[in-house]
């Protein structure tokens, strides 16, 4: 798929090429039988077909830019970075593991991924829904996605995590002659994943594989033509952001067996680099690119997220109400706190605002299907319109607040509200809001009633998605972080003490 997705690429910038595949499995294919961790080397996935380069039995070579070396990328050959898919992982359920986590039944999760052993399998404990005891173990799964779908498919595995893209290009692209030579069997990918639970996760919590989703072409830098190719079909942006995420990863390991993930985070507004998990010597780490640069007092600070109970109580509305649509978007988990919200989500699919409200609906018992990750409904309309999901705006119901309903319904969305708002007016609260420098808001509600108590030459913080751009709209102009995450590290890095410190 990778090679057929480049040859196109090449047909267009130069229609009157003759291109020709030439299939060529690598050390990490042949081996199936051998677990990851026993191989040597780091390229077991790509020097092989690279090596053609040097033999001169190929122009251009292709690959998942995940699997090569930041070494081998960093050498004299010429690349480009011709497509990049989604970057997150899926985990991919038989609907038997519902039954399993109520009887509190060891639940087996395939994968040879350190990475994904470590941060996914950690996120699941917490994130499947509560409704037993629930007990995860990992055991090893090679091959390719339709061999391991098909795993999955005969009761193997009770799951199993996968790259995103590369399930969203094989449904884009799966042909009949490629599906009889698979080990599906002569299944499409697209059958193996019928009636299957997915759980797309989140960035921030399971953190993606360095250059997750993109595809390189390399080239030998004494050919000539090759290499004018490559200029022509390389992406400068997807390159210039690869690039970054295999130097960033470098500095803490190299390999398949790290248990780290490096992603790019885009905002309105700006583009980090996320990097986390646990380095080569075993050091766990979180570090954010392209932070803001200022130094406060810690009690020049005012956060929300040191006193979100303190801002409103919340009136629940008494009516059963209906929601026609087949996917909710839960923006808060308190509107489902109620028997008739648990009456109208029933056979419903869920997605949470962010990774707090996940945890929260799952201690509720309900299966979510993936997250925002707090950077805002909007983050979600590409990510929903990919193969794997296939899930229109229209499709969704925004469950939330009745302000924030009413702004929804402006915009021509579907969105139900069985609650309101109603502000404490706490006079401590009111009192270090007016006091404060420095203001974090993790929600627009919070400035909306309690804003005008700060004073005129406050600086303003948020996190990307909504509730920037309502702050905008208000007249604010506040700094944008990507995530409450990336405050909370912000935060540590600016306070004037922790600096001394």
């Amino acid at each position: 798929m990778q090679a057929q997705l480049v040859k196109q690429k090449i047909m267009q910038a130069e229609p009157g090429a003759i291109v020709e595949i030439i299939g060529r499995s690598s050390r990490g294919d042949r081996e199936q039988h051998v677990s990851l961790s026993a191989l040597d080397g780091t390229d077991f996935f790509t020097e092989d077909i690279f090596n053609a380069l040097a033999n001169d039995e190929a122009d251009i070579a292709v690959h998942s830019f995940k699997d090569m070396s930041a070494p081998h990328f960093f050498s004299h050959n010429a690349f480009a970075i011709v497509d990049r898919d989604d970057v997150r992982d899926v985990a991919i359920f038989n609907p038997g593991v519902i039954e399993k986590i109520k009887n509190g039944q060891t639940i087996f999760v395939g994968t040879c991924s350190p990475r994904r052993e470590e941060m996914a399998v950690h996120f699941l404990k917490k994130a499947l829904p509560q409704l037993g005891t629930i007990n995860i173990k990992t055991k090893p799964i090679r091959g390719n996605v339709e061999g391991r779908l098909k795993q999955l498919d005969d009761g193997m595995y009770d799951a199993t995590i996968l790259a995103t893209a590369g399930l969203n290009r094989l449904l884009k692209g799966y042909t009949a002659s490629t599906a009889v030579a698979n080990p599906g069997g002569g299944l499409t990918v697209s059958d193996l994943l019928k009636h299957k639970l997915l759980m797309l996760l989140p960035l921030f919590e399971c953190v993606p594989a360095p250059c997750q989703g993109a595809i390189v072409a390399e080239a030998h830098p004494q050919n000539k033509l090759a290499v004018e190719l490559l200029q022509k079909i390389n992406n400068t942006e997807l390159f210039a952001e690869a690039s970054a995420e295999k130097q960033k990863a470098f500095e803490y390991g190299t390999g398949c067996l790290q248990k780290f993930g490096v992603t790019t985070i885009r905002t309105k507004s700006s583009t980090h680099l996320y990097a986390a998990g646990e380095d080569a010597d075993g050091k766990t780490f979180q570090h954010w690119t392209n932070l803001p640069q200022l130094q406060f007092n810690e009690d020049e600070l005012f956060s929300s997220t040191d006193c979100m109970r303190d801002f409103f109580e919340y009136e629940r509305k008494q009516n059963v109400f209906d929601i026609k649509q087949p996917i909710v978007f839960v923006a808060n988990y308190k509107s489902v706190k109620d028997a008739a919200a648990t009456a109208a989500l029933q056979n419903k699919r869920i997605w949470a605002a962010g990774t707090k409200t996940w945890l929260e609906l799952a201690q509720l018992g309900y299966w979510v299907e993936g997250s925002a990750d707090a950077l805002g409904f909007e983050s979600l309309e590409d990510v929903w319109r990919m193969p794997l999901l296939q899930i229109d705006a229209s499709e969704v119901c925004i469950l939330t607040h009745e302000h924030a309903a009413e702004r929804w319904r402006a915009k021509g969305l579907n969105a139900i509200s069985n609650y309101t708002l109603e502000p404490t007016n706490d006079s401590s609260l009111i009192k270090r809001i007016h006091e404060a420098k420095v203001l974090f808001w993790s929600s627009f509600s919070q400035y909306e009633y309690y804003g005008m108590h700060a004073g005129y030459d406050a600086t303003h913080i948020c996190a990307g998605g909504e509730t920037a751009t309502l702050l905008q709209q208000a007249g604010v102009n506040p700094i944008v972080l990507p995530s409450i995450k990336a405050f909370e590290q912000w935060r540590k890095s600016s306070i004037r003490s922790h600096s001394v410190a």
